[in-house]
């Protein structure tokens, strides 16, 4: 399942801890934004240690799932980071 995660996080503490996480279910595309190729049961360890380093009253962490249809027409212009389809072992 693939799946885009965006993010808003105050304190730069934080947000480097949350970046550190995402670098190991997927690959960054911007700054606040990755793409992580990862099937349910990983989806759910993300989530979880997620949730254990935000603060949910200043930040915010957005999961958007792309179906395979919606996958395919994922158009990139400019420089292509993406998804590089490698595995992630967490």
């Amino acid at each position: 399942m693939l799946y885009t995660v965006a993010y808003d996080i105050t304190d730069d503490n934080r947000r480097a801890k949350v970046a550190k996480i995402l670098q190991d279910f997927g690959t960054r595309v911007q700054y606040s934004l990755f793409e992580c190729n990862t099937d349910r049961r990983a989806f759910l360890r993300l989530q979880h240690r997620l949730q254990a380093e935000i603060d949910p009253a200043e930040d915010t962490v957005t999961f958007y799932h792309l179906c395979a249809a919606c996958e395919k027409q994922i158009h990139r212009l400019g420089l292509k980071k993406g998804l590089d389809k490698k595995s992630y072992i967490v």
